[in-house]
């Protein structure tokens, strides 16, 4: 018998904390940032004795429009439902959540690797509190302030069979979050947790690898149970399910899977059982351990919530909020590949950044206005890879160095591609400019000005280069001999001693040559 191969059959749950000024079903502020505890909190988030919820349109026109942009079929007739449950976090003993009506159903992504992961629903409920547990301490407290706080939750078919696919998909999802202005999803403020259903199935060597069917049970994610099949002859049963809850980074995310299938293949391989179970991650230890068993679905005795009335949507609203999707990171990962020319790598790092992606586009429409008023002088494509080399190196490190965003930047788009122009003349150095660029980060001037005004302008007479080259050589006796003893690097050396005794401005090649000048008169 040959060796046993296994598949990973692997659904997500992502809930997304959605990014509105208030909180799902009352007035109080919906504020991540908020460090105090229970400030942002009223008697209906608190689940004080009758108190009536008033649901947050915008949350709901949010978690539509991510619905849209994954192609979802958006609900003409929705409600909300009463999940019941204890927990100290939870004050009303119920959260109102979403059961057999959700907002969207169906729709798919596409990742990078080529997969495609479909999407099962994508539905609104409210978020819990915050339970805290103070070392050495015999009681654990509670902050109120993320009660009640709109929370989307997507959940997928289990379509996904790798702890690449996971990361991409966690990633991906990430980015249409903040492109379509649902969710900021800062994964380090909880604002979007990961959850992962995980069994592994044994395969043929011939037999193919595809998805599962679709799952008509409106709970979320039980089509990876061990009573499901595939949808062909060739697939095995699906394994025992194994829950991973609450992966707070991409990294974890990433880890966790990995480890997951390691140690399920292990289990199987020894002839044991995988338990059905929910499970947590240990990052310290980057390793799974179990939380508790889970052998039934939990009874959450739903009911459709009496204090909301059924939401019905009109063909126009529907209409109004398909409209309301923007160009997303798959498209614009196309569009910038092919209208820029730039290289995989610089277009990743264009399209991960809404903003700074933006500011690039803003930057490129400059610098086209002024190619087309030089009449073909200047080459566009290698301005375009000029400007987009010094926002993704210099200008997006000094952005790190001073944690700040694209937002908050001083320079504007017109500034950043004048510079490049002057770049592009000749008319200051690549040292130079990333001189006058850090200058202008911190106080947001012209650039032609801080040229002037620190004479910076590239050094091109040839008279001056020579004087300068000559005293170098002078003062740098030893490397002179290291050259003429046939150490020719030492000329990387010396050119960069002329650049520095010229501030920057001297241009490179007219040093180089006036170093060789001088050396071959020695």
């Amino acid at each position: 018998m040959g060796a046993m191969s296994y598949e990973a059959v692997i659904g997500l749950e992502i809930h997304s904390e959605l990014k509105t000024r208030t909180k799902m079903f009352c007035a109080c502020r919906n504020d991540s940032n908020e460090h105090h505890p229970n400030v942002n909190v009223c008697p209906i988030c608190l689940g004080h004795p009758g108190t009536l919820p008033v649901p947050n349109r915008e949350a709901i026109r949010l978690t539509q429009r991510v619905g849209a942009a994954l192609g979802s079929e958006l609900a003409r007739y929705s409600k909300f439902d009463r999940k019941n449950y204890f927990y100290p976090d939870l004050p009303k003993g119920y959260q109102i959540s979403q059961y057999d009506l959700p907002f969207c159903s169906g729709g798919s992504l596409a990742l990078e690797n080529g997969h495609t992961v479909r999407i099962t629903r994508i539905h609104l409920e409210e978020d819990t509190g915050t339970l805290a547990h103070p070392p050495a301490a015999d009681y654990s407290s509670v902050d109120f302030n993320r009660a009640g706080v709109p929370l989307m939750e997507l959940v997928t078919e289990p379509d996904l069979r790798s702890a690449e696919d996971v990361a991409l998909f966690a990633e991906e999802l990430q980015r249409i979050l903040r492109y379509v202005r649902a969710s900021d999803a800062n994964m380090e403020k909880g604002e979007m947790r990961v959850e992962v259903n995980i069994s592994l199935r044994l395969v043929s060597g011939s037999g193919p690898r595809g998805a599962t069917p679709r799952n008509p049970d409106p709970e979320p994610n039980q089509s990876s149970d061990s009573r499901s099949t595939g949808p062909n002859e060739h697939d095995a049963p699906l394994g025992t399910k194994v829950e991973i809850k609450n992966l707070n980074s991409i990294r974890s995310a990433r880890l966790a899977v990995a480890y997951e299938i390691e140690r399920q293949q292990q289990l199987l391989e020894r002839g044991d059982k995988v338990s059905q179970e929910t499970r947590g991650w240990h990052d310290g230890k980057e390793q799974t351990f179990s939380q508790r068993s889970k052998e039934e679905a939990h009874d959450y005795r739903y009911f459709p919530e009496p204090d909301i009335p059924p939401l019905r949507f009109t063909e126009e609203e529907i209409s109004e909020i398909h409209a309301e999707v923007p160009e997303l990171p798959q498209a614009r990962r196309q569009r910038f590949a092919q209208e820029f020319g730039l290289t995989p790598q610089e277009t990743a790092l264009l399209v991960d950044d809404k903003q700074i992606g933006e500011y690039y586009e803003a930057t490129v429409s400059e610098l086209r206005e002024w190619v087309s008023s030089e009449g073909g002088k200047q080459d566009p494509v290698r301005l375009t890879r000029l400007a987009a080399n010094y926002l993704l190196s210099d200008l997006r490190g000094l952005l790190v160095e001073h944690g700040g965003t694209v937002g908050d930047l001083l320079i504007k788009p017109e500034d950043f591609a004048e510079l490049m122009k002057i770049l592009a003349q000749g008319k200051v150095t690549s040292r130079a400019a990333k001189d006058i660029l850090r200058q202008m980060f911190g106080t947001g001037r012209d650039p032609s000005e801080l040229i002037e005004e620190h004479g910076l302008a590239q050094l091109s007479d040839e008279g001056e280069i020579a004087e300068i080259a000559g005293r170098v050589i002078a003062e740098n006796p030893k490397a002179i001999a290291d050259y003429q003893s046939g150490k020719e690097a030492v000329l990387s050396f010396l050119v960069g001693k002329v650049m520095a005794a010229s501030r920057g401005r001297a241009n490179p090649e007219r040093a180089k040559g006036a170093l060789l000048k001088a050396l071959a008169e020695e």
